[in-house]
């Protein structure tokens, strides 16, 4: 008898697509969570994949800062297009203007707590049950501790300690009114795995992936975009270097590394090199050792 061997691309791509659909079958009332970044462009690829010939059969939703790069923006308009599906975005804007969320002020000032509670929001009124992210355990220690299904109690938190068992592929979804869970079909791949996929599947991306010369200043330990919101102290200093960003958030809070590398091949190959996490140049993560886990906490994705 001959035997069937998958490479670890397409075991991963197995895996991610597996969980899909148990999503699908499980819940009655799901998302995608898309930011523009690799990890969700990546999702929905295989989302896509996963219900071919089908249109993807959930929405996308997208927590809109309002300081996003316009890049990202773009990208995401035109995924919509491209794919057919509908698109539900939650604006932090509208909550700041509403007086839901109050804007933090200063030159390290960010939006991204904000996005809990449009976040939250988003799900309540749209009455989602299973919110889909591109989160990976590689990435961060709180990240690590996520299971596929992460359940969300009615206030939309994450207790790490209060979570379903998963045994071998059974997942369990059932909830309370009022509850619901977050999805991660691509928690055992390593950016390093992200980079060969989209290599391999030839999967469009941002061009803020890619080596640009682009005006920055440095802080932090990295490279922060200028922006109409960047508030410079007196001994900072606006230069334009050539770099790339490993991972896309508000403009504000993206640090972005210095690099030639402008294809998938020498993104592929830099990265295999590094030994520092991609969200190491997120400034938002450098306030507290638990930054991120406190954010997840209290709703965040």
């Amino acid at each position: 008898m001959s035997k069937y061997y998958l490479n670890y691309l397409d075991e991963l791509e197995s895996e991610a697509i597996f969980i899909l659909r148990e999503v699908w079958a499980q819940f009655q009332n799901p998302v995608i969570l898309f930011s523009g970044g690799k990890d969700s462009i990546l999702v929905t690829h295989l989302a896509k994949k996963a219900f071919y010939p089908a249109k993807i059969p959930f929405p996308l939703m997208h927590v809109d800062t309002g300081h996003n790069f316009p890049e990202t923006i773009q990208f995401r308009d035109d995924i919509i297009k491209e794919f057919g599906v509908e698109l539900i975005v939650g604006s932090v804007q509208e909550a700041i203007d509403d007086g839901r969320v109050a804007e933090e002020k200063g030159k390290s000032a960010t939006r991204n707590a904000l996005q809990i509670t449009t976040l939250l929001d988003a799900i309540e009124t749209n009455k989602v049950d299973c919110a889909i992210g591109g989160g990976r355990r590689d990435e961060e220690k709180a990240r690590a501790k996520e299971r596929f299904f992460s359940h969300r109690d009615d206030f939309g938190q994450w207790d790490p300690k209060n979570q379903r068992p998963e045994l071998w592929n059974i997942f369990n979804g059932k909830h309370f009114q009022g509850e619901h869970f977050r999805a991660f079909p691509i928690s055992n791949w390593t950016e390093m795995d992200v980079w060969n996929y989209i290599k391999r599947e030839n999967i469009a991306i941002p061009s803020l992936y890619y080596a640009h010369e682009r005006e920055v200043v440095w802080r932090q330990d990295s490279w922060i975009p200028n922006s109409e919101f960047l508030v410079l102290e007196d001994h900072e200093e606006i230069v334009t270097k050539k770099i790339r960003f490993r991972t896309l958030g508000d403009i504000t809070i993206t640090g972005g590394i210095e690099s030639d590398a402008d294809t998938l091949a020498k993104i592929a190959e830099e990265v295999s090199g590094m030994r520092q996490t991609e969200r190491g140049n997120r400034t938002d993560d450098k306030r507290s050792e638990s930054a991120m886990e406190d954010r997840k906490r209290q709703g965040y994705f």
